[in-house]
């Protein structure tokens, strides 16, 4: 997901050209150049800077539609060493943009399985394993091994978690966003130039931007950006080339074109002196909630168990209920709620579902605002059902 820059700075600053990120290692063997031949002929690509390369260790956080896709590049480009965060496993819905994943993968750690793509690729790659939910507590231990980092995470959160505590750090960030039919990438260097929070200021209002899972991605955007995100890196490590610090690069894929954004450093903005907690800073969890406005899998299925009387919605597109759905339940889209209240009875309790949560909580507030009393939207959606109540589904 992303959302789009307001529009180019005025006499945006020149990006900056940092030296290369990494040292010149030792010499490499002869096979390893071999390896690398149509790179090393590349104008300006020594064999020095396959040595940076080869001494190089790269953090990618999120092992998704963008890690699936920069990651194999690196690997093939010839980064030492390469850290994946992720805690997320492999699911049927990944495998049309996850590329780096297949179907033998289902049910994995995502960690897992591209660690296993590196390992097709260049066996001799150091991989490291990171399969935890980076925050504040850990993000700059974490991100003290490591020369470069890399962020293709899907949520506000994590971005700005990642920009702060690479600031800190003193290193390079390369991020990257996604979302229906166009991304953008970029990266924040805070020695050299801009970073997320001068192009970013404050995030989005919660709900405000569509998440892939609720507004889809085409494929190939992901492959798209997240080759950018890892020429960048190697532009770095190598210190070949103009990164693209000050800049924003977009692709929309419907038309083909790409465009550019300069943004420079904000004068308004504050220092970054500490890490904070990001989902209270990005609105999330933060808003108090109604009695009783939403229930959890578990105490769905022990009252469709109980025969309970119980109206259950399904807000989800017909095509995401032809792959899975909840026995009993009655398909209403989200954009057709409005128009179909008169089918659900106001005496008998609601419960509305989508994938996750964040349509079934706007199908409900539409059902209140409608008159329907007793709403309920499931906690985790047909997602977190399918894992905890119906293992029948636990593939969706």
């Amino acid at each position: 997901m992303s959302s789009t820059p307001a529009g180019p700075a005025e006499n945006a600053a020149e990006p900056g050209r940092p030296p290369a990120v990494v040292a010149v290692g030792p010499e490499l063997a002869p096979q390893r150049l071999a390896r690398y031949g149509r790179q090393l002929l590349l104008p300006g690509f020594t064999a020095d800077a396959q040595r940076r390369l080869a001494g190089a260790r790269v953090l990618v956080v999120g092992a998704g539609g963008l890690g699936s896709a920069s990651i194999p590049y690196l690997a093939g480009a010839g980064v030492g060493t390469i850290g994946i965060i992720d805690t997320d496993v492999v699911e049927l819905s990944n495998l049309h943009r996850q590329v780096s994943h297949g179907i033998h993968d289902l049910g994995r750690s995502k960690v897992a399985s591209l660690a296993d793509t590196i390992a097709e690729i260049d066996p001799e790659i150091t991989v490291r394993r990171h399969e935890v939910r980076l925050d504040s507590s850990n993000a700059l231990d974490l991100f003290a091994g490591y020369d470069l980092i890399m962020d293709g995470s899907d949520n506000f959160a994590t971005r700005y978690l990642t920009n702060d505590a690479a600031a800190l750090a003193g290193l390079p960030l390369v991020w990257g966003a996604i979302l229906r039919y166009s991304g953008q990438a970029s990266v924040a260097y805070a020695a050299y130039g801009p970073n997320y929070r001068d192009l970013f200021p404050t995030p989005p209002a919660p709900g405000e931007v569509l998440s892939c899972s609720v507004g889809g991605v085409l494929p190939g955007v992901c492959a798209t950006i997240g080759a950018i995100m890892s020429t960048e890196a190697v532009k770095l490590i190598t210190g070949i080339g103009e990164p693209l610090i000050g800049r924003v690069t977009t692709y929309d894929a419907r038309t083909g074109r790409f465009r550019e954004l300069g943004y420079r450093r904000s004068p308004d903005a504050a220092p970054i002196t500490e890490l904070i907690d990001y989902e209270l800073f990005c609105g999330q969890d933060t808003a108090p909630k109604v009695a009783r406005d939403s229930i959890d899998a578990p105490e769905l299925a022990a009252l469709l168990a109980a025969g309970a009387p119980l109206q259950l919605v399904d807000v989800r597109e017909p095509f995401e209920a032809q792959i899975a759905r909840i026995d009993g339940a009655t398909l209403i889209p989200l954009g057709t709620v409005a128009d179909e209240i008169e089918q659900l009875r106001s005496e008998v309790p609601v419960v509305v579902y989508c994938h996750f949560d964040s349509r079934s909580r706007r199908a409900a507030e539409i059902l209140r605002a409608g008159g329907i009393t007793g709403v309920q939207w499931l906690e985790g959606g047909i997602d977190a059902y399918a894992r905890l109540a119906d293992t029948s589904l636990a593939r969706y």
